[in-house]
């Protein structure tokens, strides 16, 4: 699946455990870390566990594999890499410290909804 696809995909998949501004930032011509992020906000512990196994479990569904997983005992940034994309879960307090969408500012940045 290309990348763009799958980033979209993702990041819906967040959103079925109730995610909080779902963004999908488009980093191709930016960096050749990966081509997008995805970036959302999970209010406690327990909500960080549940999107970060229903997009872990919703992209094996879709034959895409995890590739590193590093956060998911602290839980408060977990991040989740699929390689060409990069899942971010964060508390709001820690997405707010570390302003990933501020730092990759030259990124076009889609907003994802329901």
């Amino acid at each position: 699946m290309d990348s763009e696809k799958l980033a979209f995909k993702l990041a819906r998949l967040a959103l079925t455990k109730k995610a909080d501004d779902v963004k999908v930032l488009d980093l191709r011509g930016i960096t050749t870390i990966t081509d997008f992020f995805v970036i959302c906000s999970a209010y406690s512990d327990p909500q960080v566990k549940a999107v970060s196994e229903a997009i872990i479990n919703g992209a094996k569904e879709l034959g895409e594999k995890v590739w590193h997983k590093e956060g998911l005992s602290q839980k408060t940034w977990v991040l989740l890499d699929f390689v060409d994309v990069v899942v971010h879960i964060f508390h709001p307090e820690t997405r707010n410290f570390y302003k990933l969408e501020k730092l990759w500012g030259d990124a076009e940045i889609t907003e994802v909804k329901n």
